[in-house]
């Protein structure tokens, strides 16, 4: 089966350790990053949501118009706009992008961070909105006819949309989470299911639950499942240790920049991912905590430690899982993106490669 990169779509130089240089939205910078995944070989970057960031999609038509080959997913909270007028604009930054966008919907796993744009629904109810709204908006991608819809969230009456995707029959929906409303939400309406980076044993546990979410919802088909991960690579083992422990020195004395949650965690992700760190620091071939721990459990925060060839064997283990997309991004964006692309895709493509080969083979030896 296929494997997928999917990088990050920042607007600035700044992470976790250390201060951007220059404005929110420094176009000059953003379109540097995302010419540096197309160059080396990533498929797609996520151009993400926050309450106070520039607008996503407004980002990602900017370089949809200038980046020509590059995959978009637009991360979306169905907070902030009525679906009908949300599907408009995916719609439309389809059309402009040539059919090359997928949408990210996002809950909410913060209370406060969805009150700063009004949004004090429990997550429970915010799970149950987010899968009214994910239906409502595929049907108004595909639906050439008026409709209505009555439903928990959302109510109107004769609604057709004028502007359609190019992708027939509609874009790719991402969703992502922990808790068993993630999974019957995600379960129930997402193409691709994201997960942070777990050991391999808990991955595989929650594929399972996932799996298990969309077979009771009916469907035929099952998501494809997307695991994210902070690759930290250098061209020896030593290295790489070396080069960890001083990112995760900055990672505490910069405080995550803001991004550290504020007190603990009320997702079930995160509190997943302090419950691994706690049980250790290293976990399979490469997996690295400490990172996790330093911020709170904050979104994408668990490493992969190691030269090219190990951490790329560590991403085949998930793959062989069944993990068919990889989200990576470093503390150091653009160079980080770089590397990755120049020294860890390569190899993962060609490990894929190889067992895709030996399972035809199996199977031609089977059938004959």
């Amino acid at each position: 089966m296929p494997v997928e990169f999917l990088g990050i779509g920042g607007t600035n130089d700044g992470s976790e350790t250390s201060p951007r240089s220059g404005p929110s939205f420094d176009k000059q910078y953003t379109l540097r990053l995302a010419r540096a995944h197309e160059e080396y070989g990533w498929d797609r970057v996520l151009f993400a949501y926050g309450s106070g960031s520039p607008d996503p999609a407004q980002v990602a038509a900017f370089v949809a118009t200038r980046v020509t080959d590059l995959g978009i997913l637009l991360a979306h909270r169905p907070n902030v706009s009525y679906p009908t007028y949300a599907l408009k604009t995916f719609a439309t930054l389809d059309q402009i992008s040539d059919g090359r966008l997928t949408v990210h919907f996002i809950t909410g796993g913060n209370d406060h961070e969805q009150g700063r744009e009004g949004d004090f629904l429990t997550k429970d109810t915010r799970y149950s909105r987010t899968r009214e709204y994910i239906g409502i908006v595929k049907k108004g991608w595909t639906s050439r006819e008026p409709f209505d819809h009555e439903g928990e969230h959302y109510s109107f009456k004769d609604f057709v949309s004028d502007v359609f995707p190019v992708q027939r029959p509609r874009p790719s929906v991402s969703f992502g989470g922990s808790s068993a409303a993630a999974y019957a939400a995600g379960g129930a309406e997402a193409d691709i299911y994201c997960l942070w980076g777990e050991p391999l044993a808990d991955t595989a546990q929650q594929i399972v639950s996932v799996k298990e979410a969309a077979l009771r919802a009916g469907r035929a088909d099952l998501p494809r499942i997307q695991v994210a991960f902070r690759p930290i690579i250098a061209p020896t083992e030593e290295l790489a240790w070396e080069k960890a422990h001083r990112i995760l020195g900055d990672l505490r004395r910069a405080g995550g920049n803001g991004r550290r949650l504020p007190g603990p965690p009320e997702n079930t992700g995160s509190q997943r991912l302090l419950e691994v760190a706690a049980r250790g620091e290293r976990h399979d071939r490469a997996l690295w905590t400490p990172t996790a721990a330093a911020t709170g459990g904050a979104g994408n925060s668990n490493a992969l430690v190691g030269t090219p060839e190990t951490v790329a064997e560590a991403l085949l283990d998930y793959y062989d899982l069944g993990v068919e997309i990889i989200s990576a991004r470093g503390y150091d964006i653009l160079d980080d993106t770089i590397d990755f692309g120049r020294h860890v895709i390569p190899l993962v493509r060609q490990g894929v490669a190889e067992r895709d080969r030996a399972r035809a083979a199996g199977l031609s030896s089977v059938g004959s």
